[in-house]
């Protein structure tokens, strides 16, 4: 019998999703609880959104406050809330300069025209942009031009012009798009709706030598991956390549709706003027109190120290599936962004895991996603592993 909730919910509402048959009523932890009172265990935090998990009373109590004072002013004006959370967000990504937006497609596409208004600028007479085969940037005109999948590109085509897909961890295929008109290389450091796809150490140092030498400007996409997922803030400072410009969102408001792309110092000499670029709601006071508090709350409780301790526990538990399970076919990713690459239809596991209490997300290539709230425990992960063996028996 389908839940009254759900059948409303899709009377009203324009299908744009594939939704599962649960309605949700609200979370706790680690957990999340169905109008019905059914539980799951959440490995996939709303999309690597809530790395802090449900019910944190500490930023919920911070964002009430924020409510009774005030949640939305004119950009025109300004919010100390907008520029600490801005100094926060430079502090801990390796940026200078911010802009907040409410999404992550907003924050790429906000790159995007920060790239091309750098070349504007500058004078270069660059516009093109290389990206990479199967990779996601989210769903507006721009980042869906630079999405490395045919089937999110070809309804809406003709998109951006100007844009070339390489083979992502292959230099050559990179080199081979290069010329006199590329204006900026845009890559995720760890591709997550493309399958849980992990740069290697070559590919990021090559892609920030390449940019270096040709007047490139390196874009690295870290709306999935960053905010502490991998075990640093974010992903490119594990590899020790930093890009020109950082696009983040997700877990930096832990549910909140906010999103921003920052930039050097050098690439913001050059780039957005005022009237270039705007955002009603962007760095509004309730979203960067989130930030601000997130940020807070990361460092206080030494969340990376915790994503590097309990990661380890995740990759061999996850290997032991692998070794044991014949539909398994390998693990990848890292830190508590991990994959599991199947040879049966991963919507038929999804739909078992459900039924298990197990909340988990699909991916290209026939892989399941295991994107838990970074304040999971070992306990989690044994749990997790015993509602997947039995889904998959």
């Amino acid at each position: 019998m389908v839940n009254s909730k759900i059948k409303a919910g899709e009377e009203n509402l324009l299908h744009v999703y594939n939704r599962f048959p649960v309605a949700l009523d609200y979370g706790d932890g680690m957990y999340v609880y169905d109008t019905e009172g059914r539980r799951y265990l959440d490995f996939a935090a709303g999309f690597a959104v809530t790395g802090l998990g449900y019910g944190n009373k500490e930023l919920n109590d911070a964002l009430k406050g924020q409510i009774d004072k005030i949640y939305h002013i004119s950009n025109l004006y300004y919010h100390e809330n907008c520029g600490e959370a801005a100094k926060e967000l430079n502090r801990i990504s390796g940026m200078d300069r911010v802009f907040f937006t409410n999404s992550g497609s907003e924050a790429n596409e906000g790159a995007l025209k920060a790239a091309r208004r750098y070349a504007y600028t500058k004078n270069t007479g660059r516009y093109e942009f290389i990206a990479m085969e199967n990779s996601f940037h989210g769903r507006s005109f721009g980042s869906v031009s630079v999405t490395g999948h045919n089937s999110y590109r070809e309804p809406f085509e003709p998109v951006l012009p100007g844009v070339k897909f390489a083979e992502f961890n292959n230099l050559d295929s990179v080199k081979a798009l290069v010329n006199d008109k590329t204006c900026a290389i845009i890559l995720e450091p760890l591709q997550g709706e493309g399958g849980i796809n992990l740069a290697t150490q070559e590919f990021m140092e090559g892609i920030r030598e390449i940019c270096d030498e040709n007047e490139i400007l390196m874009i690295c996409d870290e709306v999935q991956c960053g905010m502490g997922r991998t075990g640093t803030m974010f992903t490119w400072q594990g590899f020790g390549v930093k890009p020109d410009i950082l696009t983040m969102a997700k877990a930096i408001g832990n549910g909140i709706p906010v999103g921003a792309f920052a930039m050097t110092e050098a690439v913001a000499a050059y780039s957005l003027r005022p009237g270039d670029h705007g955002a009603t709601y962007g760095g509004n006071p309730l979203a960067c109190t989130a930030v601000k508090k997130v940020i807070e709350i990361f460092e206080r409780d030494q969340i990376l120290e915790h994503v590097n301790q309990v990661s380890p526990y995740l990759e061999r538990r996850l290997d032991e599936l692998t070794e044991k399970i014949g539909c398994i076919v390998r693990r990848k990713g890292k830190g508590l962004m991990q994959g599991l690459e199947f040879n049966i239809p991963v919507s038929e596991v999804n739909k078992r895991t459900i039924q298990e209490g197990l909340l988990v997300i699909q991916a290209e290539g026939n892989v399941i996603r295991f994107l838990p709230p970074l304040i999971l425990e070992e306990k989690h992960i044994d749990e997790m592993v015993e509602k997947l063996t039995k889904a998959l028996s």
